[in-house]
């Protein structure tokens, strides 16, 4: 009875357990979509374009260093650019560093900087969704700071 009952709870999500559809965790894939707008190109199958490039974070930090803001500046030009481009999916990523769940957070409040930036800068905020890997998905494996200051990102995809 106990397992008929667990396996009833996986299947039913954060919404047995008092989460909300705008802060869930999809443990399949391990990430958080924050927005709660769905989560088509969600999972890494939007189409990364040459115009948006990557950017970096400090360690245990989610605010837009200075020396990534032309980064953004001309990303949010690209995206202005593209009409074509229905959606900018930001991606969050952290290091592996901190816990499942507090990489998550933090690859979240990545992405909504960033993609708050991306508004400031005169894209519409309809445009951008949001979501966060955590640290499930590293750009260079390692355990040390070479590898770690590559891993704390914001990836930028595209939905047409």
């Amino acid at each position: 009875m106990i397992a008929v009952f667990a396996v009833a709870a996986l299947g039913m999500g954060c919404a047995l357990f008092g989460g909300s559809d705008d802060e869930r965790v999809d443990s399949r894939d391990g990430f958080s979509a924050g927005n709660g707008r769905g989560v088509e190109g969600m999972d890494g199958a939007g189409e990364s374009v040459a115009e948006l490039e990557t950017i970096y974070f400090d360690f245990d930090r989610s605010n837009i260093r200075d020396d990534q803001k032309p980064t953004l500046r001309a990303n949010a030009g690209a995206a202005n650019a593209n009409p074509a481009w229905r959606t900018v999916v930001v991606e969050g990523h952290c290091d592996e560093r901190g816990s499942e769940e507090y990489n998550l957070a933090l690859g979240e409040r990545r992405a909504n900087a960033a993609k708050q930036y991306l508004v400031d800068s005169g894209v519409a905020a309809e445009r951008i969704d949001t979501v966060s890997f955590g640290e499930s998905r590293p750009a260079v494996q390692g355990h040390d700071e070479s590898a770690w200051r590559w891993n704390r990102r914001a990836e930028f995809r595209v939905i047409r």
